[in-house]
């Protein structure tokens, strides 16, 4: 499929700032998406609020733009009415974990058959930069102008946790892992969760001294540590000293039941 075929060329140009991740991602995505062989009119795509939400109005296809929060409970439903079709959510790092945390939580425990791509700039950044639930410990944001003292929410290990079938994180800057990952959480039954640590230049990397794409892809590159290297490091109780440092990789890959097969949606679908 051509990309401009993919996407809706009447709204270009986009809203995203200059040096922003999204762009990164949405090329990755549609790689994954043609790779996969999948069409559009069997594809339907969901948001909530905020930068990252907003990539499925890019999209050529059926949408949902819904309200703060909630993309998971519209994803859910709209499952369960319609099995027969993917149902990919963008979202971000506030709107998926800060007011729609509970959603987050239950949406991974009931493992509905649904890919989740969790766009994680670490800051409110279509609102101002106002420290989030993702924001690393110290450093600065609107609201946290002399470094938020609380500690980061752990996204991915909670959907672990939770019960998600399909579980990885990547930065914007691991481009062929994160391409690989998405095309990997598409084809998995079941609640499927990447998360994709992005650069906002803007609204958090000009107050933490890292005002263009260039320096927080560098950031990127040296704050990063393979998951299953920490894992092995724990249970040799030795210590990495990586406070601060981006976990990546593939967390989880199990086949539980999805949540239609449990409630035998998909004999009606």
């Amino acid at each position: 499929m051509d990309i401009f075929e993919f996407y809706r060329k009447e709204q270009w140009p986009h809203v995203f700032c200059p040096g922003c991740g999204i762009g990164t991602l949405m090329n990755c995505f549609y790689r994954a998406f043609d790779e996969l062989g999948l069409t559009l009119d069997k594809t339907v795509f969901v948001g909530g609020i905020g930068c990252s939400s907003r990539v499925p109005l890019y999209i050529n296809s059926d949408a949902l733009h819904t309200t703060h929060g909630r993309a998971i409970a519209f994803a859910t439903g709209l499952k369960l009415a319609r099995p027969d079709l993917k149902v990919v959510v963008f979202t971000g790092d506030g709107d998926l974990g800060a007011i729609g945390g509970n959603h987050f939580i239950n949406g991974c425990r009931r493992n509905v058959d649904m890919t989740v791509i969790c766009i994680n700039n670490n800051v409110y950044g279509m609102t101002g930069g106002q420290a989030s639930i993702t924001t690393p410990h110290n450093f600065l944001s609107t609201t946290t102008p002399f470094g938020s003292k609380e500690y980061p929410l752990d996204l991915s290990e909670i959907a672990v946790a939770a019960g998600a079938n399909y579980v990885a994180r990547w930065t914007t800057r691991h481009v062929h892992e994160l391409t690989r990952s998405l095309k990997a959480a598409m084809q998995k039954k079941g609640f499927s969760f990447v998360e994709v640590v992005s650069q906002c230049p803007t609204n958090f990397g000009r107050r933490n001294k890292m005002a263009d794409s260039t320096a927080m892809l560098e950031w990127f590159k040296d704050n990063s540590v393979r998951r299953e290297k920490t894992r092995a490091a724990a249970l040799d109780h030795v210590d990495l000293n990586i406070a601060g440092q981006i976990t990546i990789g593939e967390f989880v890959d199990r086949n539980r039941e999805c949540f239609e097969e449990l409630i035998g949606v998909e004999k009606h679908g």
